[in-house]
């Protein structure tokens, strides 16, 4: 499989390679060894000859497989149209996907029946100022802050249509606040769906969820490359929106507006147990996103850092690259951290919760992912014992969009609720929360300057140490590991924090305001 990716940072490719490489028999490997039924190449030029459809050929001039002049050779004897791919290996529908689908595609529409079509252009001082929303679907804290930043972009640009290219469960907010989804969002593979399909109890090796999301990636990039190429907007905003962001570096010529990119954490890290090989797959994940920046520096119009340059990991991207905070110092714009919340008056929301003069309230909640079930259970688990230590105390746990509020326990004194839109309020009025390591609700709570314990996913890089790291800096809320999370435990650890006083650092409130700042002379 080396020999059939010639081409750098092509780990991925070589491990699925070799599992579809096991999975032959000794019997088929008998029949491809040399001089058993070959045929010479005037047998083949002779079969070739005999070819009357239409024929496309793309081949690598690095493959090491079969030479690119028996591919040159294939295309006279067929009369076919071919595609040298420069510096492309044996595989090019693996490892140049996106341009093997264009390929294809034009490919296909050549030689298809022509069929009547029609097209309205209009002139671009004509046009209404278009911008095209990317909100990363794995949580619901990016379209919050999302929506935030669009506000404030269409404040600082009056008569701006943001159009939102957004799966499940982002959709679900932005139909309650009625903004334009775009129609194309319903070709979009799920990448939530993705996430939980490779959780297990409270964990979630999110690095390699990521490295076999990858056909969901092109998928969807794919749909973002239609869409584009159909209409005109005059801005693209990706909050990691990892697809976009890899696929058009791949690709760069298919830029055709001004390009942001926002992420609130930079650099893949591995977890210890990986040992050294996740230390050297992080670092090839990181040496191909530096090198590609590097390429082309400006293909993002804006890179912007959802944060401080404290927040960044003070950790390097792999032995021999650069620190992760150096390099994201010369690579990044800061807005400050964008909570995507307003201000709250936290009695006044209390009293509009029907929460009572004095009653401890303790929220728990685990994200817009299924992946936080078994948290939840947990601390349902946990309840009796914290009564116990906490009398009348009121525990109220969200299920959010994905998990069935029926397969969670109920019993007097803890309340089962799924969706609650608005949920940062019951944050804000809470005594304490008990959440998942995500950065959103971590520092929603943070800004609130609510009491809180964080249960980070197990092998979850970006909530061990990302996270981790951010809220160190505002010496916010308290971590606790899954397996200190038994009922004692756990009723122990709230009995504590609910009536810990807090004294976070404060989280700024222009955040918003200033990263929409930064894209607006883009439009």
């Amino acid at each position: 499989m080396s020999q059939v990716f010639t081409e750098p940072h092509s780990t991925k490719q070589l491990q699925d390679g070799a599992a579809w490489g096991l999975d032959t028999t000794a019997e088929t490997l008998l029949l491809t060894a040399p001089g058993v039924a070959e045929p010479t190449a005037a047998d083949a030029e002779a079969v070739c000859r005999l070819v009357r459809c239409p024929v496309l050929i793309v081949h690598g001039d690095q493959d090491a497989i079969v030479p690119h002049e028996t591919g040159a050779a294939l295309a006279r004897w067929t009369g076919a149209r071919m595609v040298t791919i420069r510096g492309g290996g044996h595989a090019p529908t693996l490892r140049d996907p996106v341009q093997t689908n264009l390929l294809i595609r034009s490919f296909a529409e050549s030689v298809g029946p022509r069929t009547p079509s029609s097209r309205t252009w209009t002139r671009p001082m004509s046009r209404s100022k278009r911008v095209l929303y990317m909100s990363s679907p794995i949580g619901l804290g990016h379209a919050r802050r999302d929506l935030a930043i669009a506000d404030e972009l269409r404040a600082l640009r009056p008569g701006l249509e943001v159009h939102w290219l957004a799966q499940h469960p982002v959709t679900e907010l932005l139909e309650r606040r009625s903004e334009l989804i775009h129609p194309a969002s319903a070709f979009l593979a799920s990448e939530s769906g993705h996430i939980e399909s490779e959780a297990a109890e409270h964990d979630l090796h999110v690095f390699q969820a990521f490295r076999n999301m990858d056909e969901i990636l092109v998928n969807n990039f794919m749909v973002f490359a239609d869409l584009v190429e159909q209409e005109h907007f005059d801005l693209w905003v990706g909050d990691e929106a990892w697809d976009v962001d890899y696929f058009l570096h791949e690709n760069p010529e298919l830029k055709r507006s001004p390009y942001a990119w926002m992420t609130d954490f930079v650099g893949w890290l591995p977890m210890p147990e990986g040992g050294e090989r996740e230390r050297a797959l992080t670092a090839d994940y990181n040496a191909e996103m530096i090198e590609q920046v590097a390429r082309f520096p400006g293909l993002r119009d804006r890179s912007v850092f959802v944060g401080n340059p404290g927040d960044v990991v003070p950790d390097a991207f792999g032995d021999e690259l650069p620190l992760i905070r150096d390099w994201v110092g010369r690579n990044y714009q800061f807005s400050g951290y964008v909570t995507g919340i307003p201000p709250a008056d936290r009695d006044a929301i209390r009293a509009d919760l029907g929460y009572r003069p004095g009653e401890k309230v303790c929220v728990v909640t685990v994200g817009g992912s299924g992946v936080g079930t078994d948290l939840l259970r947990r601390v349902a688990a946990a309840f009796p014992a914290a009564r116990r230590l906490v009398p009348g105390l009121r525990m109220i746990l969200v299920a959010g969009p994905r998990i069935d509020p029926g397969a969670l326990p109920s019993r007097d004194g803890l309340e089962v609720h799924g969706y609650v839109h608005d949920l940062y309020r019951h944050l804000a009025a809470c005594d304490l929360a008990v959440v998942q390591g995500g950065l959103t609700t971590t520092m929603e709570l943070t800004t609130a300057q609510r009491p809180f314990i964080y249960v980070p996913l197990r092998r979850h890089f970006e909530q061990n140490f990302h996270v981790r790291h951010r809220l160190a800096q505002y010496g916010a809320g308290r971590c606790v590991e899954y397996d200190q999370t038994g009922p004692d435990e756990l009723a122990a650890a709230i009995a504590e924090e609910i009536m810990r006083p807090v004294t976070y650092r404060p989280v700024e409130t222009d955040g918003a305001r200033r990263a929409a700042a930064l894209l607006a002379d883009l439009v």
